[in-house]
């Protein structure tokens, strides 16, 4: 079979771009506002955990990679109520700070909800087949900052801003093997999920989660993890 004269090709920013409309998708649907991000892409060097929630999930198959998304305290409270109240939460019912072990564990789901997206879409238009980690949740102090390394043989990092509806403003990074993926013929990709139906879901899945017993806090979680990492 021979190749098109001018395959197409997706590369990094491709790959970037797919994951921060997995971002928007997932989290304006989960909380009822509009989720949007800069037009601007910056070249990092390596991902970081910043103040005052990061979180981060590994991937690994057709290709390798990291995401890390870094929210301050305003825009994970932002998500977190807006998500709450959307499920039918009162108000008087919600965590007033973002320290809470629930708002880590909020952010934590919809962290999983955007890489399952994202990791759908791969499969669907890159016919290729990713599988990811469970998000790891840490809840940082002003004087602390986590390097996050991955085994990437040759890496390249990025960084893109997002912003709620309110104007909050949170960062994705990701970190992936250089690649590019050539589409040596005409296919057509399978139709996408609901995202308001990932959202049921997920729904279904903590409310089940949350008839069964309590399990070690988030905070323990953390140390262990910290540990880890020796500190």
């Amino acid at each position: 079979m021979s190749t098109p004269e001018n395959p197409v090709v997706f590369g990094t920013e491709d790959i970037l771009l797919s994951l921060c409309n997995s971002v928007t998708r997932v989290l304006t649907a989960a909380t009822q506002s509009q989720i949007h991000f800069s037009g601007m892409v910056q070249r990092i060097t390596k991902t970081c955990l910043k103040p005052d929630i990061g979180c981060f999930v590994l991937f690994d198959g057709g290709f390798s990679g990291l995401v890390v998304i870094n929210f301050s305290s305003q825009a994970a409270m932002e998500l977190y109520e807006s998500y709450m109240l959307n499920m039918g939460m009162s108000k008087a019912e919600l965590a007033s700070s973002h320290t809470s072990d629930e708002v880590s564990n909020v952010m934590g789901e919809l962290m999983n909800q955007i890489v399952g997206d994202f990791t759908g879409k791969v499969s669907r238009e890159l016919q290729t087949h990713i599988t990811q980690n469970q998000p790891k949740m840490l809840v940082l102090s002003k004087q602390v900052m986590l390097s996050v390394d991955t085994n990437l043989d040759k890496p390249e990092a990025r960084r893109v801003t997002f912003y709620t509806g309110r104007n909050n403003i949170f960062y994705l990074e990701l970190a992936i093997d250089r690649t590019e993926f050539i589409k040596l013929f005409d296919f057509e990709a399978p139709e996408d999920n609901d995202p308001d139906e990932l959202i049921a879901q997920a729904n279904a899945a903590s409310a089940l989660g949350s008839a069964r017993p309590p399990q070690p806090s988030q905070s323990k979680d953390q140390d262990d993890f910290l540990d880890s990492l020796g500190m």
